[in-house]
C-alpha cells in the first residue's frame, strides 16, 4: 500500500523516478494532453507503478489546484513511487530539460530575432502526439464514465467547451453538479467535505516574485497563462511587447514539457539566464508545495462520499476538457494527406503493438525533418 492507502506495484528508487521523467521531459510534445497521455502509457501500461483507477484519482487531483496541471500530476506521480523525493525528482527532471531548450532557443531568438526550422519537427511530432492523447482518452474513458450521468456531464463539457466557456467553470461547475447530484438525498443531513507565474534589465528578485505569484494563481493550460502575462508583464509592468510575449508563447508550444516554461523565456530576455532560471523556479515552485499537500489529503478525500463524488466530477470534465483542446488541436496538427495518415498510422500501431511511446515521437519528429527537405 501506498500512504494515500492504494496498492501500487511497490516502491521504487529515486534514480528510476529520475530516468522516467527526464525521458518525459525530452519526448513531451504537445500540451498538458499529450504530456497526461504520455504518463499513462509509461506508468500505468509500461512500468505498472498504478493502475488506470488510481491514475484517474491523481488526474483529477491534480486538475484541483493552481499551476500546470500535467506536471503536478507528474509530481504526484513521483510522490507514489518514492515519497516526497520522488515528488521533488519527478517535478525537477520533468521541467529541466525543457527550461534547458528553451534557455538555448531563447539565446537563439536574442540573437537572431528568430528561432529557424523548430515548425517542422513540431509538425511531424503533433499528429503522433494526436494519436497519443487519443489513445489515452479511449482507456480512460471508459474507466471514468462509470454511469449514465457522469458521461453526460464529460459530453456537456467537452461541448461548451468547444463553443468557449471558459475551463475553470467548466471544470468546478461540472464537478458541484455530479457532487450535489450523487448527494441529494443527504444535502438536509450534516456533511462535511474538502474542497480542495536579454533584451531588458530587471531585478532577479522582481522577476522570482512576479513569476511565484503567477504560479500560485493561474488555473489551467499556457492559454490562460497567456492572459496573466499579458495583463501584468506587458500592459501593467512594460517588461515586454506583445510581438515578445506572442514570441515567448510560441517557443512553449514547440518544445517538450510544461508550457510554463514560457516563463523561462521571458525570464531570459529580461535577465539573460540567471533571468530565465529564476524565472523557472519562481513559476513552479508552488505547484511542488500544493501537489504534495494535495496528494497527503487523498485518503481523507476518498473517506467524505462529497468530496469523493466532487473529485469524481472533477475527473471527468478534466477529460471533458482534454477531448475539446485534442480536437482544438488537432484542427491544428492535421494538416494535410501527410499529417492524416501519420496522425491514423500512430493510432493504429499504438492499439495494436503498444511500443514505447519515445519511438513514435522520434519518427514523428525524422518524418517532419524528411518532409522540410523534400519541401
Amino acid at each position: 500500500m501506498d500512504d494515500a492507502g492504494s496498492p501500487v506495484a511497490g516502491r521504487g528508487s529515486l534514480g528510476e523516478v529520475a530516468s522516467a521523467f527526464l525521458k518525459l521531459g525530452v519526448i513531451g510534445f504537445g500540451g498538458p494532453a499529450a504530456h497526461v497521455a504520455l504518463m499513462r502509457r509509461e506508468f500505468v501500461e509500461e512500468r505498472h507503478w498504478l493502475d488506470e483507477d488510481r491514475f484517474l484519482e491523481l488526474f483529477g487531483a491534480a486538475n484541483l489546484i493552481p499551476g500546470p496541471a500535467s506536471t503536478e500530476l507528474g509530481m504526484m506521480l513521483g510522490y507514489l513511487r518514492a515519497g516526497w523525493a520522488g515528488l521533488l525528482v519527478a517535478g525537477a527532471c520533468f521541467i529541466a530539460p525543457a527550461m534547458t531548450i528553451v534557455l538555448i532557443l531563447a539565446s537563439i531568438y536574442v540573437r537572431y530575432g528568430s528561432v529557424p526550422a523548430t515548425g517542422w519537427v513540431l509538425a511531424g511530432v503533433a499528429p503522433v502526439m494526436i494519436a497519443i492523447i487519443a489513445d489515452a482518452l479511449w482507456q480512460l474513458g471508459r474507466r471514468a464514465l462509470k454511469t449514465l450521468p457522469l458521461a453526460g456531464v464529460g459530453i456537456a463539457v467537452l461541448l461548451l467547451y468547444l463553443l468557449g466557456v471558459y475551463p475553470i467553470v467548466l471544470l468546478f461547475g461540472g464537478a458541484l453538479l455530479v457532487m450535489l447530484g450523487r448527494q441529494a438525498g443527504k444535502l438536509r443531513g450534516h456533511a462535511t467535505f474538502l474542497l480542495p507565474v536579454g533584451a531588458a534589465t530587471v531585478p532577479l528578485r522582481s522577476i522570482f516574485f512576479e513569476f511565484l505569484k503567477l504560479g500560485a494563481i493561474v488555473y489551467g493550460s499556457g492559454y490562460v497563462l497567456l492572459a496573466f502575462l499579458r495583463s501584468d508583464v506587458v500592459q501593467h509592468l512594460h517588461w515586454l511587447s506583445d510581438g515578445h510575449l506572442v514570441d515567448a508563447v510560441a517557443i512553449g508550444q514547440v518544445t517538450p514539457g510544461p508550457v510554463f516554461t514560457t516563463a523561462t523565456f521571458i525570464g531570459y530576455l529580461l535577465a539573460g539566464v540567471p533571468g530565465g532560471i529564476t524565472a523557472t523556479v519562481a513559476i513552479f515552485l508552488p505547484s511542488f508545495v500544493f501537489a504534495g499537500v494535495v496528494y497527503s489529503l487523498l485518503p481523507r478525500l476518498r473517506r467524505s462520499a462529497w468530496a469523493a463524488a466532487f473529485l469524481d466530477g472533477v475527473t471527468v470534465c478534466g477529460l471533458g476538457l482534454m477531448a475539446g483542446v485534442s480536437i482544438q488541436l488537432g484542427r491544428i496538427a492535421i494538416t494535410g494527406v501527410l499529417t492524416a495518415a501519420l496522425a491514423l498510422a500512430a493510432f493504429v500501431i499504438l492499439r495494436r503493438y503498444q511500443p514505447n511511446s519515445a519511438w513514435l515521437v522520434l519518427g514523428g519528429a525524422l518524418i517532419g525533418l524528411a518532409a522540410r527537405g523534400w519541401g
